[in-house]
């Protein structure tokens, strides 16, 4: 959940240390003459750091800041998103290519791509074949995405993953 953040007269505290809409320290001010700044400004007072004894309060646009944060928001998704890649142990040729598209387009959107293969059964017995086939998927993908592991291939209850990022 996101911290809430206490505009205009929703603010309690007597003083505020108060910051300008362009980002520079003011001083400390009574909450009325922090206020008055704000509105002859036409902009709205907000209340960004509570724990500090004065608060700290910044003159801008309230709009604005929640428009900026959703963005920050999204861009840190994005940045941090991580796409999952399921390869079978009987996978054709063909499946193969299609997987490997599939990887080229998350690698050059900016993704991390986790490429697991399930092993079930009998299939857990042979998981050196299966190393040879996610290896040669890397190998075919690496001639047209040049990319970085991030976390080697690793063997787990349920089969194997890798993850990767782009170069």
């Amino acid at each position: 959940m996101a911290k809430k953040i206490l505009i205009n007269n929703q603010i309690r505290a007597r003083k505020v240390r108060l910051i300008g809409e362009d980002g520079k320290y003011i001083g400390i001010f009574e909450l009325r003459e922090a206020l008055k700044q704000a509105y002859q400004k036409k902009l709205d007072l907000m209340q960004i750091v509570e724990k500090t004894e004065p608060p700290v309060c910044k003159i801008g646009d309230y709009k604005k800041y929640l428009y900026q944060e959703e963005k920050k928001k999204q861009k840190v998704k994005k940045a941090g998103g991580l796409k999952n890649l399921r390869l079978s142990f009987n996978i054709s040729e063909h499946d193969l290519e299609t997987r490997l598209k599939t990887a080229e387009k998350f690698l050059n959107k900016g993704y991390k791509v986790k490429i697991d293969m399930r092993l079930r059964g009998r299939e857990k017995a042979l998981t050196d074949f299966a190393k040879e086939k996610i290896n040669k998927f890397l190998e075919i993908l690496k001639e047209s995405t040049p990319f970085n592991i991030e976390r080697e291939l690793k063997k787990q209850p349920s089969g194997l993953i890798i993850i990767i990022s782009k170069a």
